[in-house]
């Protein structure tokens, strides 16, 4: 018997002159009703609500803004997860194999694509499949430039769940990483990317919002 199964054999023999837990109703709101509301635009709203930087742009002109992005910041040497679509940039250093928490500390950013995004919270969701990456690889770099399809956002965080597997690990990103822990003052990167630049890949003309919706 392993550790775990002695733990929970316990608890049951603990537990058994209790009464059994009558059921948990749900009959609570678990989706979100979307009609009438344009997803990308709240998005955008709450996302600069959230510190990040956003860009809008088509299919055609994602590779062009993904460039522009990184050389807004000076990102040279830019690190993607496997999976990622190598024309997005061929320039890239592939985390294959793993790149060393030394290494990825010493890069200028990461280019990712994400899993899911909540219009109502601005929030991405990444659950680490293909084109997303290890945690470390989208905690350690400064700056994490998050490529977000148009038809990935959904309206709250139900919505969100009913698409997630659930046994797999998740990462929520609203802004970039920030905390008011001491004496309240905001210090950005403390656990996280101290620089967010999301790309929401539309029909739309390409367009950059920064503090206000475009």
């Amino acid at each position: 018997m392993s550790a775990r199964e002695d733990v929970l054999s316990r608890i049951s023999t603990a537990l058994r002159d209790r009464p059994t837990a009558p059921p948990i109703a749900r009959t609570y709101h678990q989706r979100n009703a979307t009609a009438g509301i344009d997803l990308v635009d709240l998005f955008t709203e709450r996302a600069l609500d959230y510190a990040a930087v956003l860009r809008r742009c088509d299919a055609s002109t994602l590779i062009a803004t993904i460039e522009s992005v990184l050389a807004a910041h000076g990102a040279r040497r830019v690190v993607a997860p496997s999976g990622l679509p190598r024309e997005w940039l061929p320039t890239a250093m592939r985390d294959e194999p793993a790149i060393s928490v030394a290494e990825l500390d010493q890069v200028d950013g990461v280019l990712t694509s994400c899993a899911v995004a909540i219009a109502l919270t601005g929030t991405v969701v990444l659950d680490h499949g293909p084109g997303q990456g290890r945690r470390a690889l989208t905690l350690i770099p400064d700056l994490h430039v998050l490529v977000v399809r148009a038809g990935q956002i959904v309206h709250g965080v139900p919505d969100a769940l009913a698409l997630l597997d659930p046994t797999r690990a998740t990462t929520w990103i609203s802004g970039p990483s920030a905390t008011s822990d001491i004496e309240l003052t905001r210090v950005e990167g403390v656990h996280g990317p101290r620089r967010l630049e999301v790309i929401v890949c539309t029909t739309d003309t390409a367009a950059t919002t920064k503090g206000t919706l475009s």
